[in-house]
């Protein structure tokens, strides 16, 4: 399948790093700084580098969950507004066919007192927003016809479920506001989260930068390293099935190779469209197709094969059949951490395509990138 690889900004394209695209470019050009660079006298109080290092991992962590959480919010909210505008205009068109009931009360009234069949006082009270009371009278029912009983019935069906409705309207308005509130709060806990990480690494000196660089280089070796083992893993397992396949030639599993085949072809078209977005930047929030977040660049990936996947790591981790990492294929989703905020799209041999993180973009990364306990669990989407 050929690949359509956008070139990526510099210093972006080693896998691994974990700091933003700031303290990437500064890690490049560390050999010149440390050349001119005085360090800070070190204090006793100062955290060590492995905090520091520990530290940011954190906050873009807990950045990230944020994100997922604004993104959950951002939905809940999209919905909700569109109930609340359905609930609106329905009210609205309610209330039009209340008030056209409430004339045609009125003209009966009108005419009842022009031939003198009920009292003055019978206009005043059919043009009430509540003269069941006064209907009530026998006397008034007995004289009224067959259309000004079903006129007095519409108006009071139609009155109960105008109120009914003005009733969901505000309470969807409740919601709503609480929505957006919690939407204002996890955007709120990402800006800070991003600020303080980003706080601390320019802190660094010229001499720690060049120290956190080789421990990053360390961890993507390391990754590649278990990227390799779990490919030669995978290697022996479809080996070893198609040798019980081909010992089993006379019962071969119904409808398997068709299901392989199909999955197989939406999952060259999800990786093709994520192969595309290489290069473009993280953005928490972003569903593309400038810029994506972790979720929003696998929804997008799934949606160009055909197969429309939840927006957020929460839903799309159920959006599927999990599958054993050693059976894992191209095109399956691979879920991070505890929490599950975090998503990429498999590419075989232990590899995949995601958007990591603020501060870096689209690639292809070792599913190892954060530790081999960081990941947690595989999803087939279709």
């Amino acid at each position: 399948m050929a690949s359509h690889r956008k070139s990526r900004p510099a210093g972006t394209r080693v896998a691994g790093i974990r700091t933003p695209a700031l303290a990437t470019a500064a890690l490049t050009s560390v050999a010149l700084l440390s050349q001119t660079a005085n360090a800070n006298p070190s204090t006793d109080d100062k955290p060590s580098l492995e905090e520091v290092e520990k530290k940011v991992d954190d906050l873009y962590r807990q950045a990230e969950t944020a994100t997922e959480k604004y993104n959950a919010a951002k939905e809940k909210t999209a919905k909700q507004r569109k109930r609340v505008d359905t609930l609106l205009d329905d009210v609205a068109k309610r209330t039009q066919t209340l008030n056209d009931a409430r004339e045609e009360l009125g003209r009966n009234a009108a005419a009842q007192y022009r031939t003198g069949a009920a009292a003055p006082d019978t206009a005043t009270f059919l043009l009430a927003d509540t003269p069941q009371d006064y209907f009530d009278q026998s006397q008034l029912m007995d004289r009224m016809t067959g259309r000004q009983k079903e006129a007095v019935d519409e108006y009071f069906t139609q009155q109960s479920a105008t109120m009914k409705k003005r009733q969901e309207a505000t309470e969807g308005l409740e919601t709503l506001t609480e929505s957006q509130n919690d939407l204002q709060t996890a955007k709120t806990t990402v800006q800070t989260k991003l600020a303080d990480a980003r706080e601390l690494l320019s802190k660094l000196t010229a001499e720690e930068k060049a120290r956190l660089a080789a421990i990053e280089k360390r961890k993507q070796e390391e990754a590649a390293r278990k990227a390799a083992e779990l490919a030669r893993q995978q290697a022996e397992a479809e080996r070893q099935r198609q040798e019980e396949a081909a010992q089993q030639q006379d019962e071969p599993p119904a409808d398997s190779s068709s299901s392989d085949s199909s999955y197989a072809t939406k999952a060259e078209k999800a990786l093709a469209f994520a192969r595309s977005q290489i290069g473009k930047p993280y953005v928490w929030g972003a569903t593309g197709p400038d810029s994506y977040d972790c979720s929003g660049l696998t929804q997008a990936a799934w949606k160009a094969a055909g197969v429309d996947i939840p927006r957020v790591t929460y839903d799309q981790v159920n959006a599927g059949t999990t599958v054993p990492l050693t059976n894992a294929q191209a095109g399956d989703l691979v879920f991070f951490y505890d929490d599950v905020t975090h998503v990429g799209i498999y590419i075989g041999n232990g590899m995949m395509i995601h958007a990591p993180k603020p501060g870096a973009y689209v690639r292809e990364e070792s599913i190892y990138y954060d530790g081999e306990s960081s990941i947690h669990s595989v999803v087939r989407p279709a």
